[in-house]
């Protein structure tokens, strides 16, 4: 009789000792803490405010006191509220008056996802998207490439799909960029993983919410600028989406472009390349650009970027606001 529960019992042993102690990765304290320091666009001159199509609006860079703060990979804006989404599974949630001060601020952690949940690796989310009509909220996972929805406000239930197209997608260089569509559409684009021969990254149109059977798409390239990697994407108003691409040289200096694509164009394996509209580096402030979130302001058209620090000293966790002028 004792040998029918020995491997039960060492089953359950297992999870308790897996779960019992402090996570590997970095997770947010009960006491959310939150900072926003004002910073210029162009340190050198303070009257600089036009990149390109872009308008400076303002900027701060965001700090905590929190140790696990920081690496946040994309960013929504609904109604005024800002989620930021870590490649580690942290939420930021606050909101913004006219003068860049946080308020209503909350700190969180998502509720499920690949893996246990227990190692960083687990919670490699680099992108998220939203339906504003319902609130349902998907996100792209490197790593495991998959893509999981989850409830309004990043809750549970969560419903995930591990679409074929993505299976062979490099562990570091997966779904980076994803957006929803005002049409229902999604548009995913993968930030390393090319389409050889070319150097066109790959990426996928959804005809319709990637979690739902059966799965219906195909695949296509992206090209982006000479040197740089797609980091995110969004919708504007008009339609066009605009995909935002980043590039890390040596002694870590950055360095960001925008492009801009009209999915009217998009079909079964053709290659894109994005017009570009602004060109962000030294002696601009500028970080690791991973997040773009668009708003309307008294008929204007406002674009966020926040950077991912990979909780690092020498980077930043940096919020910027421009006006689009196309």
């Amino acid at each position: 009789m004792r040998r029918r529960y020995r491997y039960p019992l060492m089953i359950l042993l297992a999870l308790f000792c897996q779960w019992s102690g402090t996570p590997e990765r970095p997770i947010l304290g009960d006491v959310p803490d939150l900072t926003a320091t004002p910073v210029p666009l162009d340190p050198t001159n303070p009257t600089h405010a036009k990149v390109g199509a872009l308008t400076f609006m303002g900027g701060v860079r965001l700090t905590s006191r929190d140790p696990a703060f920081g690496g946040y990979s994309s960013m929504t804006i609904d109604r005024g509220l800002f989620t930021l989404l870590s490649d580690g599974g942290t939420i930021v949630r606050f909101r913004l008056d006219d003068r860049f001060r946080p308020s209503a601020i909350g700190f969180g952690d998502l509720p499920a996802g690949p893996g246990t949940g227990w190692t960083k690796a687990d919670r490699d989310s680099e992108s998220m998207t939203l339906d504003p009509a319902t609130g349902q909220v998907w996100v792209g996972y490197e790593r495991v490439n998959q893509i999981w929805r989850y409830s309004p406000g990043l809750t549970r239930p969560a419903r995930m799909v591990a679409p074929r197209p993505m299976a062979d997608w490099s562990e570091n260089g997966g779904a980076e960029s994803m957006v929803r569509l005002h049409d229902g559409r999604f548009l995913v684009i993968a930030e390393t993983n090319r389409r050889l021969p070319s150097p066109a990254r790959s990426a996928l149109m959804f005809d319709r919410d990637p979690t739902l059977k059966p799965l219906k798409g195909f695949e296509f390239g992206y090209l982006p600028p000479a040197g740089y990697d797609p980091s995110d994407a969004t919708q504007l108003p008009d339609g066009r989406v605009l995909i935002l691409n980043r590039k890390l040289a040596l002694p870590f200096k950055w360095s960001a472009v925008l492009t801009l694509i009209d999915p009217r164009q998009i079909r079964p394996g053709v290659t894109i390349r994005g017009r570009e509209i602004a060109r962000l580096a030294p002696p601009l402030t500028v970080d690791n650009f991973e997040g773009l979130a668009v708003t309307r302001e008294n008929g204007a058209t406002m674009l966020w970027m926040v950077s991912d620090d990979n909780l690092l000293f020498l980077q930043q966790t940096l919020l910027m606001k421009f006006r689009l002028d196309l």
